[in-house]
């Protein structure tokens, strides 16, 4: 057995970062930019208003008064000049006229037929957005999962199309005669096959594409077949089929190079990975727990570098635990816990029953509480770390 680190870089060293496309901004929501963006333009492109109010020139004080000499709004900006003596009407958002020093906001003012009189006890503030504020023309965006946040930022700096990496594909093949699809009819002996449809679910939340492929039944020339449906996939993942039993096949199959097998984690002995007639594959275990708990620790990693992320690795956090532990045995232990408001760092606290079978107790777990191989005993209030699910 390997250690859960090197069972990760063995799993990154089979992924690299996929070709660019480009994509439009408005279908780029969720999607790996994977060059920088440059700005074409100032943000604000001129002086703006960052009020309603009143554009003047100098530094005025109350009493004084302005002849208004004519108006500007957003999109409608004043072509004249503010000389001494003028205001302008302007509104938030337009160009500030030229001449103009200062925004007097209307609450300040007393509008008597084509005057203005400033009131006493007046804003002292400018109210003044200044060309550039916010970025210049060739400032830049890094690359970076976009958010919606992100979108916006692109829009203002007037990128209408990004470059984007293109979204691995991963196969998921479900393995074992004891597996029917939800909705079917099992057997007293059969099980209900509920791996993937997570596993689905944590690829495509991560940027990618997963396709389910049909159930793979416990002999050599099924498995084959199925295998042959996940042609064109950047990453195959089988699930089950990977331990010691007479009916494990996939680690039989012919085209795998093998890269390891059997890790020191619990959940989670039995996961493998290599590459299959060239295809980087990963087999994780068959128990729920396990394949789910794997497919946190290595499957995302994996689709995370394919798709050009410089830090695929989990990031764990820390967390206060909430109970006393005991001594951990010599695999690393992965526990599902729950994690609660605490002063500073969360509380954690792991659950009595940590079955691999139990999709339950994971259904309830916000955290895996991670336990190093031979960790000491672990008192109440010690801080430790933890991986967010």
């Amino acid at each position: 057995m390997i250690s859960v680190e090197e069972a990760l870089a063995h799993c990154l060293a089979l992924a690299a970062p996929l070709g660019p496309e480009t994509m439009p901004l408005a279908q780029a929501a969720g999607r790996w930019m994977c060059v920088p963006a440059i700005a074409t333009r100032d943000q604000p492109p001129f002086p703006a208003s960052a009020m309603d109010g009143y554009a003047v020139q100098g530094d005025p004080g109350p009493d004084d008064n302005f002849l208004v000499i004519g108006e500007a709004g957003a999109g409608h900006a004043f072509e004249g000049q503010v000389g001494p003596g003028q205001t302008v009407r302007i509104f938030t958002g337009a160009p500030v006229p030229r001449g103009a020093t200062r925004v007097i906001i209307q609450e300040d003012v007393v509008k008597i037929g084509d005057r203005i009189l400033l009131k006493e006890g007046m804003d002292s503030a400018t109210h003044i957005r200044p060309s550039g504020q916010d970025f210049r023309a060739g400032d830049s965006l890094s690359p970076r999962r976009l958010r919606a946040n992100d979108l916006a930022l692109l829009a203002a700096m007037n990128i209408p199309v990004v470059t984007v990496t293109r979204r691995p594909v991963v196969a998921l093949i479900a393995t074992g005669d004891e597996l029917v699809m939800p909705g079917e009819n099992p057997r007293p002996d059969q099980i209900i096959a509920s791996n993937s449809f997570a596993l689905k679910a944590m690829v495509e939340a991560e940027g990618g594409l997963a396709r389910l492929l049909p159930i793979a039944r416990d002999n050599e020339a099924e498995l084959a077949t199925v295998l042959s449906l996940a042609e064109g996939a950047d990453l195959i993942v089988t699930i089950g089929g990977a331990s010691v039993g007479d009916h494990d096949l996939v680690g039989k199959v012919a085209g795998l190079d093998q890269s390891f097998w059997k890790i020191a984690m619990r959940p989670g002995k039995p996961l493998m990975a290599g590459r299959l007639n060239g295809t980087a594959m990963l087999g994780l275990p068959g128990n729920p727990v396990s394949a789910i708990v794997c497919g946190h620790l290595f499957l995302l990693p994996m689709v995370r570098i394919m798709l050009g992320q410089p830090d695929p690795a989990p990031q764990p956090r820390q967390a206060r635990l909430a109970m006393d532990l005991p001594a951990n045995g010599p695999r690393a232990h992965y526990m599902r816990a729950r994690l609660t408001d605490g002063d500073g760092l969360p509380d954690i606290t792991p659950f009595d029953r940590q079955d691999s079978a139990l999709l339950s107790i994971l259904g309830q777990a916000d955290a895996l509480l991670i336990r190093p191989v031979g960790d000491a005993p672990r008192g109440k209030g010690t801080t430790v770390s933890y991986l967010p699910l």
